[in-house]
């Protein structure tokens, strides 16, 4: 428990649960392991106090150990990125998500219909849906996106597109690649054009740049030893 977060409260003794074995298709597992690192650091680089987190337990009633959620991911406003807990506590500090982002999976109706009204109560502002499945019937949808309006969730957006915005990340929300080889991805730019490099690409990107300056750093050395030798070979003429 972080003592810059949370604020001391009456012993509690209910029992509020840390995790949970729920079997996760692969693809599933693969974009929120993926993701979450990249939203952290997205919001690290805007300067931003937050902590991204995926699949940990959320409690927003105090006492009810079973309204709870797992987001797949999800974003705590003001709390450092280095923040230690085992379950979010929401009574503790007030502070709920204000972003989820939920992949579906094999449970369909968890997310289309369950998920809006969870987050709902749990005080969410923008609750972001990718179903990497959703051509298999012509109901489902690749991108639904609800945002708070007072104290309701409602539904912005549900399309097919590549992308959606997120309000609260400030970007959009790209999904790359086919098969199970597909990825959400943060992208920038007005048509999402321009992809946030996740930590792999961004080392590579700087140990290319320290190639190229190595490359040009040796080719003005070997320029200038090749003038020095032209002049000494003045020199001798003369």
């Amino acid at each position: 428990m972080v003592e810059s977060v949370h604020r001391a409260s009456p012993v509690d003794p209910t029992h509020y649960p840390v995790s949970e074995k729920v079997p996760e298709p692969v693809l599933q597992r693969l974009m929120m392991e993926e993701l979450r690192p990249l939203v952290q650091r997205w919001l690290d680089e805007r300067g931003e106090t937050a902590f991204a987190g995926a699949d940990q337990f959320i409690y927003w009633v105090q006492y009810e150990p079973t309204t709870r959620a797992a987001p797949d991911v999800y974003v705590l406003p003001g709390v450092p990125r280095d923040a230690d807990f085992g379950a979010w506590k929401v009574w503790e500090t007030g502070i709920r998500p204000s972003l989820v982002i939920e992949i579906v999976g094999k449970d369909v109706q968890k997310d289309y219909v369950l998920a809006p009204q969870r987050y709902e109560a749990m005080g969410v502002e923008e609750l972001v849906v990718c179903d990497p499945g959703y051509a298999e019937s012509p109901e489902r949808r690749q991108w639904q996106v609800w945002r708070r309006r007072g104290s309701r969730l409602r539904r912005a957006e549900a399309t097919d597109a590549v992308r959606v915005r997120s309000e609260v990340l400030g970007c959009w929300l790209r999904m790359v690649g086919r098969g199970t080889g597909r990825r959400i991805r943060i992208a920038t730019g007005p048509l999402a054009e321009v992809l946030f490099p996740t930590l792999a690409e961004s080392e590579a990107q700087r140990a290319d740049a320290e190639t190229r300056r190595a490359e040009a750093e040796t080719q003005r050395a070997d320029a200038a030893e090749a003038e020095l030798a032209r002049l000494r070979a003045e020199l001798q003429k003369r």
